[in-house]
């Protein structure tokens, strides 16, 4: 438990305190994560099968998971201090409000232009792409936070950045693509006429709102086809989560500064990078024996890939064109309704934290979209700040557990992560504040046609 005495509302780290390396959890996991597989044969991709899409030092860390510290260049960490160390927050006025006994704490990392996370990994990725002398990059962005922050890293280093865009956030959010353009990107809904595989989805789909596992098809076609591009994403893979350590590293030394210990850490879950981020140093604390904490991931009820997937290998695009994943899945072909966690519409999950998951080091909630903007809304009375609707799933859960605590009586220290801001989203707002949000739950039947689907791999 904590120590009430002498914390401040902000904990902010000097500069000095700083984590100079990002950590690789799989080094310190027992089972580790199944390696991707090349669909045509079956077998676990090389460096050479990847080389054609992604650059080639992310695929040296995609593939490695013996390396416990890999150092973070002195360019990223140049860039990292325009906006780090991010504060970790605690949340006195939403306590009081909650009239709990539980001490809640918040990692912030809205504090930048980008307004999210995603740019600890978007200038990661942009820098290996301008050091291996490549004209540009393309990717995928839900809800546009990813795109954002790659656009703004891309523009940072003088490389062409293109963006395809779920198509129900592109026409819910046309702020953040106009972001992405003021930096450079070129934007473009998804699915689109301008690929083979956006050409095919819409054939299927007519009318679709689109996907994040559609947009990285699009994307991983247009970088196959263009001389001097790579393909780069925001979440999933495992070079994504060690970037995002960065969050859980300095979590771990603000809460250690002034000797707090958390009892429970919760994230919000699409494709994993902010909670894998943000748990990585406390999981690796509690698979060493070190210390034991309660791990929650929320994803939305409308995507549920934890909650009602799959744990089998499966495509990480809907065109089926890129590697096979052993993740939980709710099947590559799976389309979920056009909710407006825009971030939170992947169909699968990190291999890393679904290999948690099924080892039981994690659990996973699942909630309904009208109970997130009821927790936006308080968090935002309370604390000040306007939560993105991906956060907000992370703080409906958060505010549960404390509500829990002033039943029970128990002072339990919980830790959220605030991945972003939401002050794009305001269309979803409306929708809340005029009552006219709605929430769609996949049916069972959905489900199991996109199940009928999965790959036919036999380990």
């Amino acid at each position: 438990m904590s120590k009430a005495s002498n914390i401040p509302y902000k904990i902010y780290l000097e500069e000095s305190e700083s984590p100079r390396a990002w950590y690789n959890l799989r080094a310190d996991m027992i089972n580790k994560p199944a390696p991707l597989l090349d669909p045509a044969t079956g077998k676990p991709v090389t460096e050479d099968d990847l080389r054609p899409v992604f650059c080639d030092e992310a695929i040296r860390q995609e593939l490695d998971d013996t390396t416990r510290d890999i150092p973070i260049p002195e360019a990223v960490q140049d860039f990292y201090r325009m906006y780090r160390p991010s504060p970790l927050v605690h949340a006195t006025f939403l306590e009081q409000a909650l009239g709990t006994p539980a001490k809640i704490y918040y990692k912030f990392e809205g504090n930048n232009t980008s307004g999210s996370h995603k740019l600890n990994s978007a200038i990661a990725q942009a820098y290996y792409a301008k050091q291996q002398g490549l004209k540009g990059v393309t990717t995928e962005t839900g809800a546009g936070q990813w795109g954002t922050a790659l656009s703004m890293a891309c523009a940072f280093f003088g490389l062409d950045c293109k963006v395809f865009m779920v198509k129900c956030s592109y026409e819910q959010k046309p702020f953040r693509r106009e972001v992405m353009r003021t930096y450079g990107a070129g934007v473009m809904p998804s699915p689109s006429e301008a690929t083979a595989a956006g050409r095919r989805i819409l054939a299927e789909h007519p009318g679709t709102t689109g996907s994040l596992g559609c947009a990285i098809s699009e994307a991983v076609e247009t970088a196959l086809e263009l001389p001097g591009y790579r393909y780069v994403l925001g979440s999933v893979l495992s070079q994504v989560l060690l970037h995002q350590t960065i969050i859980g590293l300095e979590a771990q030394t603000a809460l250690r500064k002034y000797d707090i210990r958390p009892d429970i850490i919760i994230g919000c879950a699409g494709g994993g990078s902010n909670l894998g981020g943000l748990i990585a140093p406390f999981m690796g604390e509690k698979i060493r024996g070190e210390a034991d904490y309660r791990f929650i991931a929320v994803e939305p009820a409308s995507c549920p890939s934890f909650t009602r997937g799959r744990y089998a290998y499966d495509f990480c695009d809907t065109g089926r064109g890129c590697p096979l994943a052993k993740m939980y899945t709710l099947g590559s072909g799976f389309i979920p309704s056009a909710n407006h966690a825009g971030g939170l519409r992947y169909h699968g999950m990190s291999s890393i934290l679904s290999q948690l998951y099924h080892d039981g080091l994690m659990e996973a909630v699942a909630v309904e979209q009208s109970r997130v903007f009821e927790a936006a809304q308080l968090f935002a009375r309370t604390e000040g700040t306007l939560p993105a609707p991906e956060s907000s799933h992370a703080i409906r859960v958060a505010i549960d557990e404390a509500l829990k605590c002033r039943e029970t009586g128990e002072a339990k220290t919980i830790v959220f992560g605030l991945t972003g801001t939401g002050y794009f989203d305001m269309a979803a707002y409306k929708r809340f504040n005029d009552g006219e949000m709605n929430d769609y739950i996949p049916s069972d039947a959905e489900l199991a046609e996109s199940f009928s689907k999965l790959p036919d791999i036999h380990e």
